[in-house]
């Protein structure tokens, strides 16, 4: 048994999936099952039961999951700093991004950190905030951007934006001309959301309940564009950072400061404190936060 078994046997056991598992690793199912077979019959046990389609782990499948695990991050951890010994700059960083937060302020970042580090390969993952976190807590992603605040006790960080919430409403809608807005005037009002996985999902509702009402959510969504669009289309109002706000077409939306209260949006970059940063995290780390802080 070699290395190789353990992560492929976890990514099966993560998927429930050896499709799955293989299109994660980049390798043919007929060679992720024929792994798992031979792993099997190596350890005498049956790791996977087979229910049609369906895979799920057997108890023998459960008390190796615990223990490939810990395994395995213990070798990771172990190339990572022969990597580090030998000066080898090359490694993977998972990174956990909220859709908005990709596409307004990595582009350039990433394009640039590609070109010095080469051999550095990043995986992004978009989701919302409050997954991210979780994702970044387990271990699943080595770095992740979040609405703060966040967990200190748990995670470092460093924060590169600083923004607030914006009104977006339709041009015909009353308070289009409007210089400032209360969240108490739209009380009356249909929200246009992000899902709950986005923590200003749950950071709009607490404030309007603070306020003494319940928002009126007529959809949710997870792109910013979409909802800007149902705003457009006079299906709503919506609350989007400035960042987002401005990137809007100011004919067809119009955005207005919401000062009563001023909701935050500021963004800030977490990883672990417990866990071991390889060369290419900490490289990551270091190159963000100066350019971020530079740039935005």
């Amino acid at each position: 048994m070699d290395m190789r078994h353990l992560q492929y046997f976890l990514e099966v056991a993560r998927w429930n999936s050896f499709t799955k598992a293989a299109q994660a690793l980049y390798i043919t199912q007929p060679t992720i099952s024929k792994m798992i077979k031979n792993l099997e019959e190596e350890l005498g046990v049956i790791l996977f039961d087979r229910i049609g389609k369906r895979i799920e782990l057997t108890d023998a499948g459960a008390v190796l999951l615990t223990q490939a695990q810990h395994m395995v991050k213990s070798f990771d951890e172990m190339t990572s700093h022969l990597d580090e010994l030998m000066k080898v700059k090359r490694g993977r960083i998972r990174i956990g991004l909220p859709p908005m937060v990709g596409a307004n302020f990595f582009p350039k970042v990433i394009g640039r950190f590609r070109e010095q580090y080469p051999g550095i390969t990043l995986q992004l993952f978009e989701d919302g905030s409050k997954k991210v976190e979780a994702e970044v807590g387990a271990g699943e992603l080595d770095i992740g951007v979040v609405l703060l605040p966040t967990n200190e006790e748990l995670f470092e960080s460093f924060s590169f934006v600083k923004q607030q919430l914006m009104l977006v409403v339709h041009p015909s809608h009353p308070l289009a001309g409007s210089q400032e807005a209360a969240l108490m005037d739209l009380k009356e009002e249909s929200f246009l959301l992000f899902h709950e996985d986005f923590a200003l999902h749950d950071r709009i509702i607490a404030e309007c309940e603070r306020l003494g009402f319940v928002p009126d959510v007529v959809y949710k969504s997870s792109q910013w564009d979409f909802i800007s669009e149902m705003v457009a289309a006079n299906l709503g109002i919506a609350l989007l950072p400035e960042a987002i706000c401005r990137e809007l077409d100011s004919k067809r939306v119009r955005t207005i400061p919401l000062t009563k209260p001023m909701i935050p949006w500021h963004l800030a970059m977490i990883w672990r404190k417990d866990s071991y940063l390889s060369f290419a995290v900490r490289e990551w780390i270091a190159f963000t936060q100066s350019m971020l802080q530079q740039t935005i």
